[in-house]
């Protein structure tokens, strides 16, 4: 690599390392910049400032922003800035960074290479996202404490210092094509907390995953679905104590325990203001065992079994 001050470089150094920038995967691209820039360091802030002055960009903090927008990126006479919102949470800064140098470099990729066609907007802005996480959360050693907490998403997050949402999703794309997995956070969904909706989800499947698990239609909320009378997490809000559903089965054949899931929700209560958010994690129920370290933990209120809802 020339130079470690042009993120320019180092697009042309993947570009070669690997044929072609489309050749490594958001994984990849995200291990080689954490050897090159981070060097051993933790992902937090001050270094990713660093980092960012390293690469030649500038970044400004805004106090006002289009809503919506956490943050966006100019190439303008071959400077790049970043922008955004002041006010955010570390976290949220963390993300935005990485998020829009990832952008960025499906230009750069172009200038390196110039048989590679860039990433179209929506598909950048996905792989964007899935860069930021690579390198704030390390495949390898996340997955170890994932597997190690027994999937404790709010330790994760205490551990790593990232949000809630974002180790939820990290937790989807590690377990892809290994194991069964469906996270989701949950969040009021008016001024008096009265319903609460899903804000961020991932689901995961396994090697043999049958359709009726990974595809089954309505059971597992998507994003803006709010949680239903008498669910896990109705329960979980009501009492503001975790709670753990060891069977929900899914056909009526109670000798056919192949296809059923054990769903595991954990409020986080704040200083002073009462449950702010439901996390709910579900696996088949042979993967139970997997929830252990923290079903220990927290020692949730345990419902024996569903039928075919969360």
């Amino acid at each position: 690599m020339k130079s470690l001050n042009d993120l320019r470089a180092f697009c042309g150094y993947l570009a070669r390392k690997y044929g072609s920038p489309s050749a490594s995967s958001e994984e990849e691209k995200a291990e080689e910049f954490r050897r090159v820039y981070l060097k051993g360091l933790p992902s937090n802030l001050k270094a990713l400032r660093a980092v960012a002055s390293c690469c030649g960009l500038e970044l400004t903090g805004l106090d006002k922003m289009p809503r919506n927008v956490r943050g966006y990126h100019e190439i303008c006479n071959g400077h790049l800035y970043v922008y955004y919102r002041k006010d955010d949470t570390v976290s949220g800064i963390q993300n935005t960074i990485l998020h829009e140098m990832r952008e960025m470099m499906e230009t750069l990729f172009a200038q390196a290479d110039r048989s590679y066609e860039p990433l179209k907007t929506r598909t950048r802005h996905l792989a964007a996202n899935r860069f930021a996480t690579a390198v704030l959360l390390p495949e390898k050693e996340f997955r170890a404490n994932a597997f190690k907490t027994g999937f404790d998403v709010v330790g994760l997050a205490q551990t790593y210092s990232k949000s809630y949402s974002q180790v939820l999703l990290r937790m989807g794309e590690i377990l892809q094509g290994k194991l069964f997995f469906y996270g989701a956070l949950f969040e009021p969904d008016d001024a008096d907390a009265i319903d609460w909706a899903v804000t961020y989800w991932t689901i995961s499947c396994n090697e043999d995953a049958e359709p009726n698990i990974y595809g089954i239609d309505g059971l597992f909320p998507k994003k803006g679905r709010r949680a239903l009378p008498g669910s896990l997490v109705d329960m979980t809000v009501r009492s503001q104590k975790a709670h753990l559903v060891r069977r929900i089965t899914l056909t009526y054949d109670s000798d056919f325990d192949d296809d059923e899931l054990t769903a595991f929700a954990v409020p986080v209560v704040g200083d002073g203001t009462g449950i702010e958010k439901v996390l709910l994690v579900v696996f088949l129920a042979r993967d139970e065992h997997l929830l252990e370290p923290q079903i220990k933990n927290i020692c949730p209120t345990v419902v024996e079994s569903f039928h075919r809802h969360l």
